[in-house]
């Protein structure tokens, strides 16, 4: 993953709304939630509830389906682990020797 990437994947992450969004679809697992599921979660209007579907789908957070007339929300997990994966991927490989690392893992560095 490039750092463009992976900022455009954080600043969508950065909006507190749309970070309740993704916490729902994350626990919801690999079945996902309707839309009508997530507004009743998160509490708000519909249009606002798209508006920041959109940014999650647009950096590839969130993948929807279409099932009859519901449309179903999940969160797109190996996306998520290559996030998570490109914050922690050299942590600490500049730290000088120490006997513990600076995160607190000794296998860490």
């Amino acid at each position: 993953m490039d750092i463009l990437t992976a900022s455009s994947r954080l600043e969508a992450l950065g909006n507190p709304t749309r970070l309740a969004i993704y916490r729902a679809l994350v626990r919801a697992g690999g079945a996902g939630a309707p839309v009508g599921r997530l507004q009743e979660l998160i509490g708000i209007p519909a249009s606002t509830l798209s508006h920041h579907l959109a940014k999650l789908c647009g950096c590839g957070l969130v993948a929807q389906t279409r099932e009859g007339t519901v449309l179903r929300c999940r969160a797109n997990y190996p996306v998520m682990n290559e996030l998570v994966g490109y914050l922690v991927d050299e942590c600490c490989a500049d730290a000088k020797a120490e006997p513990v690392s600076a995160c607190g893992d000794a296998g860490c560095a």
